[in-house]
Parts: C-alpha cells; structure tokens; sequence
C-alpha cells in the first residue's frame, strides 16, 4: 500500500483528491495538511511513501518543504501539483530533486499514476509544463551570441561576422563554439534550428 501526505491549503480541492485516491486499492492518503510548516513535521509523524504538495501552500511553500523533507526523509517522493499560470516555481523546480511535477487540471488517473511513478523511482513531469516552460524560456545566450548566431543564420561566414561586428575570426569561432554547447547543440545549423524553434531569432 502506497502511503500519501497531502499539502492542499484550499479545502474543497483537497477534499477531492482525497476523495479521487481513496477509490485507487493500492493508495492511501494518511495524512493531510493545509499549510506548508506543517508538511516536514507531519512526514516525520506518519512516514509517507510520497508527499503530494501544492507549489503555493501558506507558509512554508510547496518546493521549500520539498527541499527540506528530502534532506529529513529521503525515503518520501515528492509530487507537486501547479497550475499552468504558474511556470517560475517548475523552472526553481527544474533544478531541485522534485520526484515529480503535474498541473493541477490534469485528469485524475494522471495523479494516481503520477504517485505510482514517483513510488517506483521514476521521475514525472507533466509534458504541457516542460512545453510551456521552454517556449517561454528566456534565451541562456548573451546579446553579443545571439548576434553572432543571427548573422550565422543569415548564412555569413566567420571572417563576415567578423568584420559585420569588428570581431576577429578567432573571437567568432569561440562565440559559435559557445553557442553550440549552451544549446546543448550538435553544430552551428543545429543551434540555428533551435534558437529559431524557441523564437529567440527571427
């Protein structure tokens, strides 16, 4: 039997999720909190398998007690439910060991899933959140790469750039090499092709 925490400050809805995985047979929610300094306190109590936490809980917030319950109880997976409006805490998330991420409007055979997933090992993202987040991702390229990659795109040659943008073609060839590993790219058509997938070129 997988045992769940369930941090859900808005009532009717924890009510809900509540009432969703009580019909699941290998789920049960035994404890369940509506602030976010209660989540740490009440995991070390009851000893979940998984702690399903919403981001934005009064208090401490979702991903802060994630944080904290994985450093006092790593044994407990860590499931937070967002809504789409809100892609910041996913990126903080990104860098964090968040067991798993799903939006809240999700349908509910996601999150009994979701909870087996997290459970198993595996990590889980919702695939809207990640769509969401890198189209709305800020470029990680500087003014003076996107520059470089812009006349590269417009199918300049090196010692082009180099004079377009009073460079020498050693500094250009470091720029495009750059390029190609912030964007985790094969080459520099490659790193074109994704820059002008995530519109940071026109």
């Amino acid at each position: 039997m997988i045992r769940v925490l369930l941090a859900e400050d808005m009532h009717m809805v924890r009510g809900a999720l509540v009432a969703l995985l009580s019909m699941e047979p290998d789920i049960v929610v035994v404890a369940e909190v509506d602030d976010g300094d209660l989540v740490v306190p009440t995991a070390l109590e009851h000893r979940p398998d998984i702690a399903v936490l919403d981001v934005h809980l009064p208090g401490t917030d979702g991903l802060t007690a994630a944080a904290t319950l994985h450093e006092v109880l790593p044994s407990c997976g860590t499931l937070m439910l967002t809504s789409l409006g809100t892609l910041a805490p996913f990126r903080r998330a990104l860098s964090m060991r968040v067991s798993g991420f799903l939006l809240k409007d999700a349908p509910p055979e996601q999150l009994a899933s979701a909870i087996r997933k997290v459970v198993a090992g595996e990590r889980v993202v919702d695939p809207e959140l990640v769509l969401s987040a890198w189209d709305h991702a800020q470029s990680p390229l500087t003014a003076r790469e996107l520059e470089v990659l812009q006349l590269a795109a417009q199918g300049a040659r090196v010692g082009e750039i180099a004079g377009a943008l009073y460079l020498s073609p050693g500094t250009v060839r470091n720029y495009l090499t750059t390029i190609v590993s912030k964007l985790n790219a094969r080459n520099r058509v490659d790193a074109i092709r994704i820059a002008q997938e995530v519109g940071w070129l026109p």
